[in-house]
């Protein structure tokens, strides 16, 4: 991925804040530190998150007829959204994912996660070889999401594809024959999504009633789909892989010495499957001394403020609970922080709670892979077998 070293600790040599150019030859100004990604973050006003949504490739015009085919439009709706729409859309979306709705949802996730843990531990047992990623993690977060918000009716395996391709379009370094093939997968079901948005019921039908336009529906959804479920399912896979070289911290799991909830805090800020979130300096101004002329756009590096020595006792080690631990920004912060925070938190505690035994004396056949990505880790597998 593009911030390869991403997983190191910020230590003294590594600068506050530094000019980099990346590989699409994109000049962007990069934030390390905990307190200023903090602030950036927190500040919408001095830096917009217009550009949070913007191609990191530029898009050729061959790829934006195929999106403009399709009638493909994100307008400013939640994570771009800095104008005054943005509290109300994010109130319904907040309401739709409010903790007492998700809590409801907790039993019905357990029983699944528990039924397919048996199903690959007596696979385990049969010395076979099994999917982490594909056979527990990937539709975990996209099955409850449909319980919760009515999503359109799509088979899994078609809108995991589309979210697939949406962070790739949109974040991964390409080339335009690539682009063309992904504007044409994008495309095809944001017209779906444009059908759903005029019809559907649930969240799409509360954004209707509340008089915001079709394509502000879509957009919404658009949102919930790539980054509501999609990163969810990255961050059970990256925690589960990380737990597989835990041995201390599932035998502690085991004998309740160690507490779910500061599993899931710790994965966060280990392994967020979003590495990095974008702003763009809206007035002249400075980030620890350095100037930011208007326009500037900033890569807020997330992973890297979560090992932060400023903020966490054990900046590289693994160990629940430590002072600062809870600090990540893992889900952002401000009035953009994850509306969805709360969700994925349930379903990875659901996950480690159900599914970390499944992990006791297994070796690693493949360990997940991610591709160059200049936000999503998007691990594509992770492979175990018994002994």
């Amino acid at each position: 991925m593009l911030f390869r070293g991403w997983g190191e600790a910020v230590d003294a040599r590594w600068p506050d804040v530094s000019t980099v150019v990346d590989h699409v030859g994109v000049r962007h100004l990069v934030v390390t530190r905990h307190a200023l990604v903090k602030r950036l973050l927190t500040d919408p006003v001095t830096f917009r998150p217009d550009n949070a949504l913007d191609a990191v490739t530029p898009m050729p015009v061959a790829a934006l007829r195929v999106l403009a085919r399709h009638r493909f439009r994100l307008p400013p709706t939640l994570a771009n959204n800095a104008g005054p729409t943005h509290p109300e859309l994010r109130g319904i979306v907040a309401d739709a994912l409010h903790p007492t709705r998700v809590a409801a949802q907790q039993p019905w996730l357990t029983t699944l996660v528990r039924q397919r843990v048996t199903r690959l531990a007596a696979a385990l047992d049969a010395g076979e070889p099994v999917d982490l990623y594909a056979d527990l993690a990937a539709d975990l977060p996209l099955l409850v999401l449909a319980r919760l918000v009515e999503l359109p009716a799509a088979p899994v395996g078609v809108v995991k594809d589309f979210a697939r391709a949406a962070l790739e379009l949109f974040w991964a370094p390409l080339d335009e024959s690539r682009q063309l093939t992904l504007a044409a997968e994008v495309g095809r079901f944001h017209t779906v999504l444009r059908d759903f948005a005029a019809t559907g019921g649930g969240l799409a039908a509360r954004l209707r009633a509340a008089g915001h336009s079709p394509d502000v529906v879509v957009g919404a959804l658009f949102f919930l789909l790539v980054a509501g479920q999609e990163t969810t399912s990255q961050f059970l896979t990256l925690l589960l892989h990380r737990l597989a070289g835990e041995l201390e911290v599932r035998a502690g799991l085991r004998a309740g010495r160690v507490a779910v909830a500061d599993v899931v805090e710790e994965g966060l800020r280990l392994e967020p499957p979003i590495v990095t979130w974008r702003r763009v300096a809206a007035v002249d101004t400075t980030l620890g001394g350095t100037a930011v002329p208007a326009g500037t756009s900033i890569v807020a590096w997330l992973a890297r403020a979560g090992r932060d020595p400023e903020v966490v006792t054990d900046p590289t080690g693994f160990r629940p609970g430590q002072p600062g631990s809870r600090r990540h920004l893992a889900f952002g912060a401000g009035a953009h922080r994850c509306v969805g925070a709360h969700l994925a938190r349930m379903e990875a505690a659901v996950v480690v709670a159900e599914a970390a035994s499944l992990l006791d004396g297994v070796t690693v056949v493949r360990p997940p892979w991610c591709p160059d990505n200049l936000t999503f880790r998007m691990p594509d597998t992770f492979v175990v077998r018994r002994g």
